[in-house]
């Protein structure tokens, strides 16, 4: 039988020459096929590995033995680092510079200024949201949180936890316990969901096998002093003090803006921080979020008595008639990036100012290339929302030329 994630040892060791922009070390084998290989930093000799996916073009790996380590490479915190935060073997300085390097690479079929590049304040416990799978463990007949190792359905206990607030995983394990207590089966059990707010109140609870997602009472946090309310399974910004760093900058951008529309609002958190007195309207196409998108207004028409913010349940790319020549366009897309209908809105209607937040820089890229025709790329800064991860978040603003 053919193993399923063979381990090779190949004739001449495998040099990692750059990073992927998916977080691997890239490599070349001897029959020229691209292997992207986890656990491996630029300039470093594998000599071992485990193929986790091979597809006709590439193979996906982990290194388990390397010559040559990057001066780099420091030891990682958690022994679960591959499956949630590959990058916990970089050092941050060295972290942040690649991350940069990325966005710059990725930009550099545009147009634009020098790109800034924000470090993050914290690189440890700075998760507000965590979902842990259940592992059983049979030798000592316990319930262990636990992660999926990458590239399998496979899944290992968690025993240290540097990622998220130290709050989450406090009550993790008092979840846990009382499972343990119960003596229950994991098996009833398709994970456990937590989030936590500043406050350190934490709230959300297990997810039952082949049972409705259920309801968790909803938290409250401050944003540059709005008050927000969110539900635990909902989207909310994992990193909120780094999320804060992009509202002043974006609020800065608008300061001298009298009508503002933000695109896939979610529960309103950058409209409703940075419009101010500005007529405001925020579209939101999921009906549970834009129900709390709702309430926030309210909220937050209570506190500030500005009475122009409206709340839309609609698709972003079906609101033509709200995209106007004298607004500004604030658009914060899922990682599959801004649909091609909204591309074509914002081509015709020119709004003065389009400002884009994104989670994926390779999307946004492909988006705003469709926009240079008309538009001038006068800012773009990166941010690392997630330490210790690939992930990159991109803030860019165009402007009407």
């Amino acid at each position: 039988m053919k193993q399923k994630n063979p381990i090779i040892t190949p004739e001449t060791p495998l040099e990692i020459i750059n990073f992927a922009t998916t977080g691997q070390g890239i490599a070349t084998n001897s029959d020229g096929k691209k292997i992207f290989l986890w656990n491996a930093l630029p300039g470093e000799k594998v000599t071992e590995y485990q193929i986790l996916k091979q597809k006709s073009h590439l193979t996906e790996a982990v290194a388990l033995k390397i010559e040559t380590p990057n001066p780099h490479r420091v030891l990682p915190r958690d022994e679960h680092y591959l499956s949630n935060s590959p990058w916990q073997i970089l050092d941050i300085n060295y972290e942040n510079s690649i991350k940069k390097h990325i966005i710059e690479e990725l930009f550099s079929k545009l147009e634009t200024p020098e790109i800034i590049f924000e470090a993050s304040d914290n690189e440890y416990f700075y998760r507000n949201k965590m979902e842990y799978s259940l592992y059983y463990d049979h030798e000592t007949a316990k319930i262990h949180p636990a992660i999926h190792r990458r590239g399998s359905h496979h899944k290992i206990p968690i025993l240290t936890s540097s990622l998220e607030n130290p709050a989450i995983y406090q009550r993790a394990m008092e979840i846990i316990e009382e499972l343990n207590t119960k003596q229950e089966d994991s098996r009833k059990y398709q994970s456990l969901l937590l989030r936590c707010n500043r406050q350190g109140e934490v709230s959300g609870g297990l997810y039952e096998n082949y049972q409705p997602h259920p309801t968790f009472k909803n938290l409250t946090d401050k944003i540059l002093g709005y008050e927000f309310s969110y539900s635990p399974n909902g989207f909310f910004q994992i990193n909120l003090p780094e999320y804060e760093k992009v509202l002043r900058k974006i609020k800065d951008f608008i300061k001298d803006q009298n009508k503002v529309v933000d695109l896939y609002s979610g529960v309103g958190t950058i409209g409703l921080t940075v419009a101010g007195d500005k007529n405001l309207t925020l579209v939101e196409v999921d009906k549970f979020a834009h129900g709390e998108l709702l309430n926030n207004i309210e909220a937050v028409k209570s506190s500030t008595g500005n009475l122009n913010i409206t709340g839309i349940l609609a698709k972003s790319e079906t609101i033509y008639d709200h995209i106007t020549h004298d607004s500004t366009v604030i658009v914060d897309p899922p990682r599959s990036g801004c649909d091609s209908k909204l591309i074509d809105t914002i081509n015709q209607k020119l709004p003065e100012k389009l400002v884009y937040l994104s989670c994926n820089p390779i999307t946004q890229v492909r988006d705003l290339e469709g926009l240079t025709q008309n538009y001038q790329i006068t800012d773009v800064t990166g941010y690392n929302f997630f330490p210790h991860t690939p992930h990159i978040e991109t803030l860019s603003l165009l402007v009407r030329a």
